[in-house]
């Protein structure tokens, strides 16, 4: 019987490859699931309370529009004066006149300031407008 003994110890080789597969897939998850920055959730403003209603479904083409406290009007976070509300309305009046506008009005903001930014959506054109308010928790 003929017995050869291997004196040389063989290398011990471990194969990544699996590993890079798997810190890829996480990266490309954490990627995926990260929520981006939300210009909207950057503006201070507290929106009234209201005891019914749901979550709505984000519309591409939609348009918010902020009334903070002192009555400045902002969308997409810059300050819009009348006119400059009333050019943004009409356009989009002008590539669809169901547009959705959401009023988000700040809940010590004075009414009048949100009645002429509705008025403003009726002289556009717009007549699909909805209140923007939070759920009651409790």
């Amino acid at each position: 019987m003929n017995i050869q003994e291997d004196n040389e110890a063989e290398e011990l080789v471990i194969n990544l490859t699996p590993m890079i597969d798997v810190v890829f897939l996480l990266l490309i998850f954490f990627m995926v699931t990260t929520t981006f920055l939300d210009p909207e959730r950057q503006i201070d403003i507290e929106l009234p309370i209201a005891e019914s209603g749901g979550e709505v479904t984000d519309v591409p083409d939609e348009i918010v529009l902020t009334i903070l406290q002192d009555g400045t009007v902002q969308t997409n976070g810059r300050s819009l004066d009348r006119d400059g509300l009333l050019v943004l309305l009409k356009n989009a009046a002008q590539n669809d006149p169901n547009t959705p506008v959401t009023i988000r009005g700040h809940r010590l903001a004075h009414h009048e300031r949100i009645v002429s930014v509705m008025d403003a959506c009726g002289l556009a054109g717009l007549s699909n407008l909805a209140v923007g308010t939070t759920l009651e928790q409790g």
